[in-house]
């Protein structure tokens, strides 16, 4: 039959035959193990003995958990050094460079973009020692400009250690939003910026008025990947304090860990992580209601 007088449904099914590889691997090795650790976290077991069905018992016994809590409000601290702030930076940056042509450019994005390529545990190894309280780069940098009273146990003090591992969270990841940021603009028409300078537009205003609602869909997906990132973060935290001081830096993904390979408590562990997975779920799908909403 030809095109032209195939049923209207058909194009439709055809293009679903083309989906199904990706979908077959996408069930084999992500939604097949998910189901295994949800149906893993109804049951008290040890990862090697029979395990005990024990229902809903692992979630009422990590929800009423506080160590757990505190894992999950330091997830939304992360949330904020990981994703808004990168995506902030990436906003200034982009807003900055359509006001103006800036040569080198390829090179200048490939250096910002740099942190994003190197492995975390390497970044952490490099951080830590960077952050050491005796040799590290910042403080012998503070003490040699004078400002040796400022030094500090960066990652040993409580109040300090989280902020000190979020800001290599932002360090990582501004260069990812900056990009995508950088290539939304480039789409933009520049007779809209041409007219809003004519209509005497200042910096700000024709960021609000043309960069900002032309990047919408850039900035709901450099949020998306930045918030999935920041909620989910277990390399830096695990390699840079291993979740002190005092649980101070311990986020979901630490707890999970220490839970299932340190405790053997492995339907517990299942159920943080099925509960993880449902945050990070709520999250992604928040941000594509609103992109959605702000769009219409």
């Amino acid at each position: 039959m030809s095109a032209a007088l195939a049923p209207p449904g058909e194009p439709r099914r055809v293009a679903y035959l083309y989906l199904l590889p990706a979908l077959a691997v996408f069930a084999l090795f992500v939604l097949a193990p998910l189901g295994h650790a949800a149906w893993l976290s109804l049951f008290s077991w040890d990862g090697v003995t029979p395990g005990t069905w024990v229902g809903l018992a692992n979630y009422e016994a990590v929800v009423t958990d506080p160590e757990l809590r505190s894992a999950f409000l330091h997830s939304l601290v992360l949330v904020l050094f990981n994703a808004v702030l990168p995506v902030a930076i990436g906003l200034v940056l982009a807003a900055a460079l359509s006001r103006s042509r800036v040569r080198g450019l390829a090179a200048f994005r490939t250096v910002l973009f740099l942190p994003q390529v190197i492995a975390l545990v390497v970044v952490g190894v490099i951080w830590r020692m960077i952050y050491a309280p005796e040799g590290g780069l910042l403080n012998d940098g503070l003490r040699a400009v004078g400002l040796g009273g400022l030094a500090q146990d960066w990652l040993g003090s409580f109040s300090l250690a989280l902020p000190s591992v979020g800001l290599i969270g932002t360090w990582v990841m501004y260069g990812l939003a900056m990009v995508l940021c950088i290539a939304g603009v480039q789409k933009i028409p520049q007779s809209l910026y041409d007219a809003a300078r004519v209509d005497g537009a200042g910096p700000v205003r024709e960021f609000f008025a043309v960069t900002l609602p032309g990047l919408r869909a850039e900035v709901a997906f450099a949020l998306t990947i930045t918030v999935i990132a920041a909620l989910r973060s277990f390399d830096l935290v695990y390699v840079m304090t291993g979740g002190g001081p005092n649980n101070a830096t311990k986020v979901p993904a630490v707890y999970l860990y220490q839970r299932a390979f340190q405790n053997g408590e492995v339907g517990a562990a299942c159920a943080v992580a099925v509960m993880l997975t449902l945050l990070i779920f709520i999250a992604a799908a928040a941000i594509a209601h609103f992109q959605t909403r702000t769009v219409r």
